[in-house]
């Protein structure tokens, strides 16, 4: 019984989702469209059509890296809310290592581009990492802040010194064909990222459950006094893993560049690393879960459009169901799985049933 209740608690965030999905279709009521023709709508283009599923893959890669760069430092103790910032890194620093080195193989330059957008998220990954590890400031504040900057550094390069001339907004020029991302699905915007992605969540994921370097940043995580005196060097391993993850969020930054924009733009992302922080909640940190929790949300933006189309929703409808779907995840995370007060619970409860079994066997035999 008490495995039952334990998974009923594991599978919180999908209860999680239905409830907030129920609510949505009382909003899609009240604003007069049927909820089933608009859910249809929604699930049907984001993930059984052709087109609308492509496009549900090109945006989940941006978002399910993202998440994976928030995950990761999580399993550790810290709340890298730096992922957008890293995205912005990773961007600049693959687009300038398309546009501004001597045109080569693209054997030799598009791994070139993929590292340096890496090494732009991972610097930027580095500079909380070393001052939480080194100085003990918060790492919430800096990754927050140094998203500001990096937004605003990129905004400067689009319109600025990388700036196509004549064009009517802040792009650079665009990146030769050579150097795109492989398409995975023909004529569409499915590019190579999310396959990477994927294949990303599965190494970190063995890492974390298989190899003692993963056990001993889960001890960090837990316990870091207890981590140090058990030889682990805390310090060194916090700045490695803002490192990693900023990279992996800079990695997203690079396929959204190199996979579908092509171009390094002002804004190009709408909030892909606070997107990552709402699939770390919903996939209860395992990088397994990721691409799945990353899949639903990329899903529910792209069928959000559809669906908006399709049954003349309101645009502000279809933004307020995919804030409930953030609200009910969150407010579920709140509901934890306690053993011991079940344990005494169902204890109670067999007792009480035992002592009601009794009382009706006594009554019985009395009246006979």
């Amino acid at each position: 019984m008490l495995r039952a209740i334990q998974g009923i608690y594991m599978l919180r965030p999908v209860w999680a989702v239905l409830l907030s999905l129920l609510a949505g279709a009382g909003l899609i009521a009240i604003a007069g469209v049927n909820p089933g023709e608009a859910y249809a709508a929604l699930f049907g283009g984001a993930f059984l059509d052709y087109y609308g599923l492509s496009s549900t893959l090109a945006k989940m890669s941006p978002i399910l890296l993202a998440g994976l760069a928030v995950i990761i430092p999580l399993r550790v103790g810290l709340l890298n809310i730096g992922a957008e910032g890293q995205i912005y890194m990773g961007g600049l620093f693959s687009s300038m290592a398309a546009l501004l080195l001597p045109e080569m193989s693209p054997v030799v330059q598009v791994p070139l581009c993929v590292l340096a957008g890496a090494l732009g998220g991972g610097l930027w990954g580095l500079i909380p990492g070393y001052l939480k590890a080194y100085r003990g400031i918060n790492e919430v504040i800096i990754t927050i802040l140094l998203n500001f900057i990096a937004i605003n550094l990129v905004s400067y390069v689009a319109g600025g010194p990388m700036m196509q001339e004549g064009a009517p907004y802040p792009y650079s020029e665009e990146i030769r064909e050579g150097l795109w991302l492989p398409y995975i699905m023909p004529q569409t915007d499915a590019h190579l990222g999310v396959v990477v992605g994927i294949v990303l969540c599965v190494v970190a994921w063995f890492v974390f459950r298989f190899t003692t370097v993963g056990f001993g940043l889960g001890m960090i995580g837990k316990n870091p006094v207890a981590a140090t005196y058990s030889g682990i060097r805390v310090r060194r391993n916090v700045v490695a893993v803002m490192f990693v993850a900023g990279a992996i969020g800079g990695l997203a930054g690079t396929f959204e560049v190199l996979g579908l924009k092509h171009r390094l733009y002002h804004l190009f992302s709408p909030g892909y690393g606070f997107d990552g922080i709402v699939v770390a909640f919903l996939a209860q940190l395992s990088p397994l879960m990721a691409p799945v929790a990353a899949f639903f949300l990329s899903g529910l933006k792209v069928g959000g459009l559809i669906m908006q189309r399709a049954v003349g929703l309101e645009s502000t409808v279809v933004e307020a169901i995919q804030g409930l779907v953030i609200i009910f995840v969150a407010a579920s995370l709140a509901f934890r799985f306690d053993r011991g007060n079940w344990r005494r619970f169902l204890e109670r409860r067999r007792l009480l049933d035992a002592g009601i079994a009794g009382g009706i066997t006594n009554n019985s035999g009395g009246r006979s």
